[in-house]
This record gives structure tokens, C-alpha cells and sequence, in this order.
């Protein structure tokens, strides 16, 4: 139990990091939460600076990869040289809670996907690549980057059942289906928006 106490906490603590708030504050000298949507995620900044954009996706989908990757070293290979997916997909799960509920923001953060994103591909990569290849096709299609998010993210666990259920990894399942959950729900405004035929189109320009 002090093991896992010790992997959400360090998981969260990594997860909180507010890369694309520290990154406009540091080049731009501004607040990224006071434009466009107020999130500290990749697809905000990027409407201040499409460079800071990507940095942000990148650093956000780092901080994931790195919570499960030091969960996977500090819990050891368990017997037959088999992954500790419980704990890593307990590590991924605080990645993601730390980056929306930054302690370091007042608990207001992002949305959790490139985060999610990060530490899902260390934990099982062809059913995260799976899931990114949807996100391209739904915003090649509709051009809106929240639905492509949702449906990528809804659609994750039933890429992850087959092989979870496999291999009796149930209760991994389940933390990874939370954590998508979660990351559909935060997405809440946006599908008002998209419901009120309000939400912005990727290459929409802006007034």
C-alpha cells in the first residue's frame, strides 16, 4: 500500500507541472488562462504561439510517459518478466488528475489528453496508436479537435479490453477506462459548444 501511496503522489506531482501556463508566462509574458478558452493545454497555447503549442503537446505527453516509465523502474518486472500494469495504470491515472487539477494553479488545469496520451503509449502502444489514428480521421473529417479528443479517448478502452481481458487484467482495465472517462467528461464545455454549433473548427479563423 506505501508503494502505491508513493506512485500516485509522485505521479500527480509530475502531472502537475503546468507546462503550457510556465511556457507563455516565460516567452510571451502573459497568462495563458486569461485567452481563448482559458486551458493551459496544447490547443490554447497554441492560439497564442503555435510553437509554444507543440512544445506544450510534447512536454504534457513527456510528463505522462515519464510517471508510468518511473513506476515501471521503481516497481521492478514482476515474475516471467511481465510489466506491473496496475501500477502504471494507477501512475497514468494521477499524471492525468495532476495535470487537470494542478496544485500549483489552484486545482484548475487542463484537460488531460496529450497527458493521457503519454502514459497510455508506455503502458500498451498499438491500442494508444489505434486511438490516435482515430483522433486523426474524426478531426480530418468534422475539423474539430474536441471531438476527435472524445471519440479517440472513448473509443481507448474498447481497443484495451480485448488484450486486458486476456490476460485477467481487470482491475487495469478499469483504471484506464476511468481515466478515459475522466478525460471525456473535462471535455464538458466542448460538447456544449459543439451542441451549440459554437465550438471552433481546426483553421477557423478567429475574430
Amino acid at each position: 500500500m506505501p508503494r502505491l501511496l508513493i506512485i500516485a503522489a509522485s505521479s500527480y506531482l509530475l502531472g502537475s507541472i503546468p507546462f503550457g501556463y510556465l511556457l507563455v508566462r516565460i516567452f510571451r509574458g502573459e497568462d495563458v488562462r486569461r485567452s481563448g478558452s482559458g486551458n493551459i493545454g496544447a490547443t490554447n497555447v497554441s492560439r497564442t504561439s503555435p510553437v509554444l503549442g507543440i512544445l506544450t503537446l510534447l512536454l504534457d505527453a513527456l510528463k505522462g510517459s515519464a510517471a508510468v516509465l518511473l513506476t515501471y523502474r521503481f516497481s521492478g518486472r514482476m515474475a516471467g518478466g511481465v510489466k506491473p500494469y496496475l501500477p502504471m495504470a494507477i501512475a497514468a491515472l494521477f499524471a492525468v488528475l495532476g495535470h487537470m487539477y494542478p496544485v500549483w494553479l489552484k486545482f484548475r488545469g487542463g484537460k488531460g489528453v496529450a497527458t493521457g496520451l503519454g502514459s497510455f503509449l508506455v503502458i500498451t502502444p498499438i491500442a494508444t496508436l489505434g486511438a490516435l489514428g482515430i483522433f486523426v480521421l474524426v478531426v480530418a473529417i468534422f475539423r474539430y479537435v474536441s471531438l476527435g479528443s472524445i471519440v479517440a479517448v472513448g473509443s481507448f478502452p474498447l481497443l484495451v479490453a480485448p488484450g486486458a481481458l486476456a490476460h485477467g487484467a481487470t482491475s487495469t482495465l478499469v483504471i484506464m477506462s476511468s481515466t478515459s472517462l475522466l478525460i471525456v467528461v473535462k471535455h464538458h464545455e466542448n460538447i456544449r459548444r459543439m451542441l451549440t454549433g459554437t465550438e471552433s473548427r481546426l483553421g477557423a479563423k478567429h475574430a
